[in-house]
């Protein structure tokens, strides 16, 4: 026991994300009890399933992770149109990039670390540099994994694909905005990288956002101190620790930066213009992600307060994921002193 705070009944993704809750090491109830279609990787397969009914150029691969990613729904539905490569990331995606240039939609799929890292060169050289349509969907991303460590956390995998030319890369923040994704990600040109949490993210969206556009950042929460521009798993933090500064008196706007690549500029010059000082939150190093973006645009404007909040440039701990994002801070409460830190010049 690491903690106590004597919440009683809390759901599973409220457990894994250690929101409001006490960390442990284990708990009575399994991940099967929680629904699938609250978890974003676990609608991966159904929602793709879905538009290929209707659209025959959709094609999934998966390395060896069917299960993991819940392409295995796909396959169910589709099993002509599905392709396990087996532990061969790399050629997965080269392969991805020579079905997209016969015409195919592929979406591949694995850990981030896997697909990001490990097959940088091929989404890079295969699939960005040709402009070949494949959408790179890293699951399991950030310090998600846990226990399962270094080789599989990615913390440096938005630097890496935002610095590839010719790459759209977006962080899905849940289910809803998952299947918003995937839908708008169709007719996009070019390749993408979508990156995906481990699929406990607790619910942002209450339904699925009807006018997504990738570049175009969302304003979920108006506010007048301090905006927080975040993206992906960190969304529903960012959202809950501006709820509790809320209650101190101090205003938080909060915009979820879903693409990283392009970033909406305007949104960040205008969170600089009208709230003064801005904090950056994401699961990943501080340097090259979400926080240097945000910082390339703000160099350009007048000074302000700013910070990027995420794992600072270390490679992560190894723990219970609850655990680790409680010790980086991840989480609403330490989202909220980070903040804090912020608006008292302690930065």
């Amino acid at each position: 026991m690491m903690g106590s705070k004597g919440n009683v009944g809390q759901d599973q993704s409220t457990l894994f994300r250690g929101d409001d809750t006490e960390l442990r090491l284990k708990d009575e109830r399994s991940v099967r009890g929680t629904p699938a279609k609250a978890m974003p990787a676990f609608i991966l397969g159904e929602e793709l399933a879905d538009l290929a009914d209707s659209d025959p150029r959709i094609v999934v691969a998966t390395a060896d992770l069917a299960n993991s990613s819940r392409t295995r729904d796909f396959a169910n539905r589709h099993p002509e149109r599905f392709i396990d490569f087996g532990i061969a990331e790399r050629n997965m995606i080269t392969a991805a990039a020579g079905m997209a240039s016969c015409g195919l939609i592929p979406y591949v799929a694995t850990f981030a670390s896997f697909c990001a890292i490990l097959g940088a060169e091929a989404i890079r050289t295969d699939c960005a540099y040709p402009r070949m349509k494949v959408r790179v969907v890293g699951h399991h991303s950030g310090i998600s994994m846990g226990f399962y460590g270094t080789s599989h956390h990615s913390t440096e995998d938005l630097g890496m694909m935002r610095t590839i030319a010719d790459l759209t890369v977006v962080c899905a923040a849940d289910a809803n905005q998952l299947r918003a994704i995937l839908r708008a990600s169709v007719e996009h040109p070019g390749a993408m990288y979508i990156r995906l949490g481990r699929g406990r993210d607790a619910p942002v969206y209450d339904d699925v956002p009807s006018d997504f556009a990738f570049g175009k950042a969302i304003r979920l929460r108006e506010g007048t101190d301090l905006t927080i521009i975040t993206t992906g798993s960190q969304v529903h933090a960012s959202l809950a620790a501006a709820d509790r500064l809320a209650e101190e008196g101090i205003s938080v706007r909060v915009v979820d930066m879903h693409t990283i690549k392009p970033l909406d500029a305007e949104a960040v010059r205008s969170a600089a213009r009208e709230t003064g000082a801005i904090l950056t939150v994401e699961e990943h190093n501080i340097i090259g992600g979400l926080g240097s973006a945000v910082a390339e645009v703000l160099v350009e404007e007048a000074r302000i307060p700013f910070r990027r909040h995420g794992i600072m440039d270390e490679y992560s701990l190894i723990g219970p994921p609850a655990a680790l994002y409680a010790h980086y801070r991840l989480d609403a409460e330490g989202v909220a002193a980070v903040a804090r830190e912020l608006l008292e010049g302690k930065a």
